[in-house]
């Protein structure tokens, strides 16, 4: 079998891989920053229970032995393993080309793609196959809440049937085009990493690579492209009588959303003898899981799942982590951890909270000073229009993991612009600083939602809160 030596193990994108590959009976080592200067432990500690080794980021763990060095796209030459690779000769691949060898040589693949919703769809469309009995090897880049347990704390991936094979699809360095998918799925897009009008290409390519597609056409970039692939593909959408797959009767609680589904099948376009109809409550929040649940289930739909075993799976989806996740709840007094770090994503989590009335306490920890520089101006109006009177927006330093990066544009910055605009916005350097003034703060009713991405440590911070 063959052996990999995994450069940030620790990875959200890297530790699900890792996981199948050993799965798969591959020998696997790695190296991780976090490991090195301690960041959560029992992350690492786990690996080493699957049979991981884990050694110092220093190179010396790489030998000739190893069949290749699997790195992240994020990772510079200058980093030890990187180095020793390139002197012994080992073959130096990156994550997602590895991933998408083995997503390529599938006979079922979907590949979940969009700016925002990649990791719940996936979660969603893991639980149904999972649940029909389909067995299916999944690539996530967040926990699967159904599946963890004290035994299986990182649950970011199934090992299943090699030929049926669910990953999500990364747009933000351009590798989605590496995956050849039976079915693509792709919910929206929208600024991130790069403008839409870059972004518009790439997907492009990602559905011109693929047999069939889900479409959520709701989204405007997305239906723009549909009828390009109206031969091929199944539409989605919210009250959308161009949709194939709609939603309608939408209703919100504190703890979920339920919606009608209805599925025009077949020749039967519009006639009622080619409906079908469900019904779907879910236990997450906010309108946009219901976007996220019309894609899994016209994922599921074309993989032969009926509807009515599609909805009756979803009501038993306990979500992803860090995904709007309830962490902590106590004297009236809630704690949220969410992964939401571009505009659309904390567009529509403010909007999922303000559904219902108490005021917010954000803590938003932005996760690089690249994408802050590009989308500042956007993630600006996010807040303004989400955030309402009483909230307060705090904000630290922008999170750095190291390498060459312009740091003109600071956090501090952005919140003495966000308070010019009336915003009532706090700057401190430290997240520990931020955690007593909430602490201070918060009383009954109050909801502390904890944002950001590519950090392990901000849950760990969300209930070290004291309420």
């Amino acid at each position: 079998m063959p052996s990999y030596f995994f450069c940030g193990i620790g990875g959200s994108g890297m530790l699900p891989l890792a996981m199948i590959l050993r799965g798969q009976g591959a020998k696997i080592s790695g190296s991780d920053r976090g490991h090195d200067q301690g960041r959560t432990p029992e992350k690492f500690a786990y690996l080493e229970k699957q049979g991981i080794s884990i050694v110092p980021q220093d190179g010396l763990g790489l030998t000739k032995d190893f069949d290749a060095l699997v790195i992240s796209s994020a990772v510079e030459d200058t980093i030890p393993e990187v180095k020793r690779a390139k002197e012994i000769g080992v073959p130096i691949v990156k994550r997602a080309e590895l991933l998408a060898q083995l997503f390529n040589a599938a006979k079922i693949k979907v590949g979940i793609g969009g700016t925002s919703g990649k990791s719940t769809t996936t979660g969603m469309l893991a639980w149904i196959l999972k649940e029909a009995a389909l067995n299916p090897t999944v690539m996530n880049g967040a926990n699967f809440l159904n599946f963890v347990s004290p035994e299986t704390p990182f649950a970011s991936a199934l090992v299943g049937d090699k030929d049926v094979f669910v990953t999500e699809c990364d747009e933000s360095d351009g590798s989605i085009i590496l995956y050849h998918s039976s079915i693509a799925v792709l919910n929206n897009i929208a600024l991130d990493h790069k403008p839409v009008e870059e972004l518009k290409p790439i997907f492009a390519q990602f559905l011109n690579q693929s047999q069939k597609q889900v479409l959520n056409i709701d989204n405007q970039a997305v239906a723009e492209m549909a009828k390009d692939y109206a031969a091929t593909s199944l539409t989605v959408g919210i009250d959308n009588p161009n949709a194939q797959l709609t939603a309608t009767s939408l209703r919100h609680s504190p703890d979920g959303i339920s919606a009608q589904i209805q599925y025009v099948t077949g020749d039967g376009r519009g006639l009622e003898k080619g409906l079908e109809r469900g019904e779907i409550s879910l236990k997450v929040i906010g309108r946009h899981n219901i976007e996220n649940a019309l894609c899994a289930i016209g994922a599921a739909l074309l993989c032969g799942v009926s509807l009515s075993d599609c909805c009756r799976s979803l009501n038993g989806f306990l979500g992803v982590g860090r995904r709007l996740q309830t962490i902590k709840k106590s004297n009236n007094i809630s704690i949220i951890d969410d992964f939401a770090h571009n505009p659309d994503k904390i567009t529509a989590s403010l909007r999922s909270l303000n559904e219902f009335s108490g005021r917010l306490l954000v803590m938003f920890q932005m996760h690089g000073y690249g994408p802050f520089r590009l989308m500042k101006n956007e993630l600006m109006e996010a807040f303004l229009n989400g955030l309402k009177k009483g909230d307060i927006f705090y904000m630290p330093d922008v999170l750095y993991m190291g390498g060459t990066v312009d740091k003109s544009y600071t956090s501090q910055d952005f919140i003495k612009e966000c308070e010019s605009k009336g915003l009532k916005a706090i700057y401190t350097p430290t997240r520990e600083e931020i955690g007593k003034m909430i602490e201070s703060e918060a009383k009954s009713g109050d909801r502390i939602v904890i944002m950001g991405a590519r950090d392990d440590t901000l849950t760990e911070f969300a209930k070290s809160i004291k309420i």
